[in-house]
C-alpha cells in the first residue's frame, strides 16, 4: 500500500508540473517582450507595460512636444511654414468714384458711381463724403446704406464691386446749415473691404460747388 501512495503522490507532482510549465513559459515570454519593448503594443499606441503588473492600459507616450508621431498625427502639413506668406498677403483693388453735385438754396444733390479697376474683387466698401460747412441740424433723409457720421460727413456702402466693373449708382440729398453760396465737397474711400489700394489719386476727389443749380462734375 505504501508503494501505491507513493505512486499517487508522484502522479500529482507530474500533473502540477504540467500546469505550471505553460504558465511559466507564458510569463517568460511576457517578461522578454517587456524587456525588449517595455510592453505589448496595441493599436492607438496603448500598451500594457511589463513593470506595471496591474493589467490596465497605459496611455500612449506623446513624446517630446512637436515631435512627429506615427500615422501623421502631430506632423506639420507640407508648406505649413508659409502661412504668413502668400496666405497672409492682402488683395489689391483700385477703387475710384465719378459723379456730380448740384447745390441750390442750401440743398445739395449728389450722384456718384463707384468703380473697381481690379485686379481683385471687393465684397463691399465704404465711400465718405465731406462738406466744408456743417450739415443742417436734425435728421437727414438719406437712402438705405448711407448714414451721417459727423457734423459734416456722410458715409455710404458701395456693395460688391467686381474687378474691372462698375458698382450701383449712389444718389443722396443733404441739407447744409444756412444758405452758403459755395461749398467744397470731398469724396474718398473710408474702407476698401480689406483690399490694398495703391492708387489713391482716383478715389480722393474734391469739387467746388456753387449755389447756381448747375452740375459740378468730379
Amino acid at each position: 500500500m505504501r508503494w501505491m501512495r507513493g505512486l499517487a503522490v508522484w502522479a500529482a507532482v507530474l500533473a502540477v508540473g504540467v500546469g505550471v510549465a505553460p504558465a511559466r513559459a507564458a510569463g517568460t515570454a511576457g517578461e522578454a517582450g517587456g524587456g525588449a519593448g517595455g510592453g505589448l503594443s496595441y493599436p492607438g499606441s496603448a500598451r500594457i507595460r511589463g513593470g506595471r503588473g496591474d493589467g490596465r492600459l497605459a496611455p500612449p507616450n506623446p513624446g517630446p512636444a512637436g515631435a512627429p508621431r506615427a500615422g501623421g498625427v502631430g506632423v506639420a502639413p507640407a508648406g505649413g511654414g508659409g502661412t504668413g506668406g502668400e496666405a497672409g498677403e492682402a488683395t489689391e483693388a483700385d477703387l475710384s468714384y465719378h459723379g456730380s453735385a448740384v447745390m441750390r438754396g442750401g440743398r445739395v444733390d449728389v450722384g456718384l458711381t463707384p468703380r473697381n479697376h481690379g485686379p481683385a474683387d471687393v465684397s463691399d466698401s465704404t465711400v465718405r463724403l465731406r462738406w466744408s460747412v456743417p450739415l443742417a441740424a436734425g435728421a437727414q433723409r438719406l437712402p438705405a446704406g448711407c448714414a451721417r457720421t459727423g457734423r459734416q460727413e456722410v458715409v455710404c456702402r458701395t456693395g460688391a464691386l467686381a474687378a474691372d466693373g462698375l458698382g450701383e449708382r449712389i444718389a443722396l440729398r443733404v441739407w447744409l446749415r444756412g444758405r452758403p453760396t459755395e461749398v467744397t465737397m470731398a469724396v474718398d474711400t473710408l474702407w476698401g473691404g480689406g483690399a490694398v489700394d495703391r492708387n489713391r489719386a482716383n478715389d480722393r476727389q474734391q469739387v467746388l460747388v456753387l449755389d447756381t443749380g448747375d452740375a459740378y462734375f468730379f
